[in-house]
C-alpha cells in the first residue's frame, strides 16, 4: 500500500531552530513521498485507506549517521576507558571475529533486529574489513526494511595483525569488487567508502579510495578531531597538512563533489571547520560516545550558526544505545556543561536544535528526507507516550520535549520508511 492517509499530533523540523506542531493532522503518502500535511483531509484523499492513531505523536523517521554494526555486541563495555586503550582492548578483538560467517550471522541479526525496533529508519554504518561479513551485513538491512549506507572498513597500517588488510593493493581491489557486487543489488541499501580514519590508512590507500569514489559516483565515512591523542597521531603521521581534514581532503575524500560524513569533529579548528562548511561535510555528532570515551563536547550549536551540516549518531558502541531519543537528551545534556565549563561563547543546544540534529538535519544527507514537507520521502514513526504518565495537562510541545529525554523502543506504535509500514 503506497498511497494512504495517517492520523495524528505531527511533529517535525522547518530548520534548525523551528519545530512545526500541528494537533491532529493528516498527513498523506503518495508512491512513498509526503502529498502534504492537512489540518482538513482534501476532497480529493478521502477514498485513500486512513489510519488513525488517535492521541499518538507522529514524528518523521530518525537519522543514526554513525555507528558500527559489529560493535553492537559489546555495547556498554570498556566506558571507563578513553579512544585509542578501548579500541585495542575491545573493538579490534571483536571486529576479527567477523572473519567467521556463523559469528556475523549471529551477532548481525541481533544488530538489525534492534535497528528495525528503534525509531530509526536511515542510517550510516560501519562494517569490518572482511567482504563476505559486510554482505551479509548489507542482507540484513535490506530485510530490515530500513534504508542505509553499510561500509567495508579499509585499514592496511597500524593495526593488529589479526584485523590488517595485507596492503593498499589488496584493501583496494577487495573494496572494488565488493562495490561492484552491491551497488546495484538492493532497494534500500548502499555501498560507503569507509576508511577508519588516517592512522590506519596509508596514503596509498587514501588516494586509491578517492580514485574509486570518482570512479563509482560513491560517498564516504569516516572519522575526524575526535580525541586529542588521535589528533597528534596524524599530524605525525601526515606532517605536510595543517589539520586532520586535509589528510582526507587531499585524496577527494573531504566533500566537494564527493557526499561526505565525518564522524564526531570534537577539537576541529578553525579552518578545518571552514573547509567542511565550504565542501558540505556533514559532521555526524555522537555525544554518549564523545562523553564515555573522554574526548569531549564538540560545539554544535557553533556549527549549526556558521552553517555546516550536523546531524546526529549513536556511534555504538562507542555510545551504548542505538536509541537516538537518548542521544538528543546527551546532545543537550553535554553543550550544557560545555557552555558552563568551558566556553560561554557556545551557547547550548536547544530541545529545537537536538530534534533536528535525529531529523531533518541527518536526512539530508539521503535526499528529502526528515520532515513532512511536500515530496519529503514519507518515513515516519507513531510515538504512544501513555505510559510516560503525569498528573498535569501537557502541550503537544512539551509532550514532544519529554520524549526527547524518557522514549524509548517500548513507545513504537508504529514506523513506515518510504511509504511502507516496518511495523
Amino acid at each position: 500500500m503506497r498511497n494512504f492517509v495517517i492520523r495524528g499530533n505531527l511533529c517535525w523540523s522547518e530548520s534548525s531552530d523551528s519545530i512545526r506542531l500541528v494537533p491532529r493532522g493528516y498527513l498523506v503518502c503518495e508512491e512513498g513521498r509526503c502529498a502534504g500535511v492537512f489540518e482538513t483531509l482534501p476532497e480529493c484523499y478521502v477514498n485513500l485507506p486512513l489510519t488513525d492513531y488517535g492521541d499518538a505523536l507522529i514524528i518523521p523517521g530518525l537519522t543514526d549517521l554513525h555507528l558500527h554494526a559489529p560493535q553492537f555486541s559489546f555495547r556498554g563495555l570498556g566506558m571507563d576507558m578513553e579512544l585509542l586503550d578501548w579500541l585495542n582492548t575491545y573493538t579490534f578483538p571483536e571486529e576479527s571475529k567477523y572473519a567467521d560467517l556463523a559469528y556475523a550471522d549471529r551477532a548481525y541479526t541481533i544488530f538489525a533486529d534492534h535497528l528495525r525496533r528503534s525509531a530509526t529508519t536511515r542510517a550510516a554504518v560501519f562494517g569490518t574489513i572482511h567482504v563476505p561479513a559486510t554482505e551479509l551485513l548489507m542482507d540484513k538491512m535490506e530485510q530490515s526494511g530500513l534504508v542505509s549506507y553499510i561500509g567495508k572498513v579499509n585499514m592496511d597500517r597500524n593495526s593488529p595483525e589479526y584485523l590488517c588488510e595485507t596492503g593498499a593493493a589488496a584493501s583496494l581491489a577487495d573494496t572494488e569488487r565488493w562495490i561492484c557486487e552491491t551497488r546495484e543489488k538492493y532497494a534500500n541499501t548502499m555501498p560507503i567508502l569507509t576508511p577508519r580514519f588516517v592512522p590506519s590508512c596509508t596514503d596509498e590507500l587514501l588516494q586509491g579510495l578517492g580514485r574509486l569514489a570518482e570512479r563509482y559516483h560513491l560517498p564516504v565515512q569516516s572519522h575526524l578531531s575526535e580525541n586529542f591523542g588521535e589528533i597528534a597521531w596524524v599530524q605525525e603521521l601526515c606532517p605536510g597538512t595543517k589539520f586532520y581534514g586535509e589528510a582526507y581532503d587531499r585524496y577527494g575524500l573531504f566533500g566537494g563533489g564527493i557526499p561526505c560524513i565525518m564522524a564526531h569533529c570534537v577539537h576541529s579548528g578553525e579552518e578545518e571547520t571552514e573547509l567542511m562548511r565550504k565542501n558540505g561535510v556533514f559532521i555526524a555528532h555522537s555525544p554518549l560516545s564523545n562523553t564515555n570515551l573522554a574526548s569531549g563536547v564538540a560545539p554544535v550549536s557553533k556549527y549549526l550558526n556558521r552553517g555546516l551540516n550536523v546531524a546526529l549518531a549513536s556511534d555504538i558502541a562507542g555510545g551504548e544505545s542505538e536509541n537516538l531519543f537518548a542521544s538528543m537528551a546527551a546532545a543537550i545534556r553535554a553543550s550544557k556543561l560545555r557552555w558552563r565549563l568551558l566556553d560561554q561563547e557556545v551557547k547550548p543546544l536547544t530541545v529545537d536544535q537536538a530534534f533536528y540534529l535525529g531529523t531533518l538535519g541527518g536526512g539530508r544527507f539521503f535526499g528529502k528526507v526528515g520532515a513532512f514537507e511536500k515530496d519529503y520521502e514519507f518515513d515516519a514513526v507513531v510515538i504512544d507516550d501513555t505510559t510516560l504518565d503525569h498528573p498535569q495537562e501537557l502541550t503537544l510541545r512539551a509532550r514532544l520535549e519529554r520524549c526527547l529525554y524518557l522514549a524509548d523502543d517500548r513507545n513504537l506504535a508504529a514506523k513506515y520508511v518510504r511509504g511502507k509500514q516496518v511495523f
